[in-house]
């Protein structure tokens, strides 16, 4: 399904624009959010159906971030994708510890990335 809001929490433009191109590109519908902070008041005020959260961000990580948007009620259940330059062993299984629904390496792969965002939508 397509015609669904998903947030981009990025700091990066150029990271941020492809990721966009390519979500609205299949019809989905974005809205962005530069600090792990302004992620989570954006999430809280237009509930969005899936969250894209870089892990390095300005002001609190997306880390951080994710864990204010599990202890509140309005946000519990949003789905997080943590979309990270963050790839080594380690940090992935720290990233998935903390409770992300998915991950996902920069620089993406496209194809892969939409496939990785279909199927979180798609789960009941």
């Amino acid at each position: 399904m397509a015609n669904e809001l998903i947030l981009i929490v990025e700091d990066n433009d150029k990271n941020r624009k492809l990721v966009r191109d390519a979500l609205q590109f299949k019809g989905y519908q974005t809205i962005e959010a530069e600090t792990g902070e302004d992620g989570v008041t954006l999430a809280r005020e237009q509930h969005p159906k899936l969250v894209l959260m870089d892990i390095q961000l300005p002001g609190i990580n997306g880390i951080e971030a994710l864990r204010q948007l599990r202890a509140d009620p309005l946000t519990r259940e949003i789905p997080v994708i943590a979309v990270t330059a963050s790839v080594m062993a380690q940090d992935r299984q720290n990233i998935m510890t903390a409770g992300f629904d998915g991950y996902q390496a920069k620089p993406i792969s496209v194809k892969q990335f939409l496939e990785a965002v279909r199927t979180i939508l798609e789960r009941p």
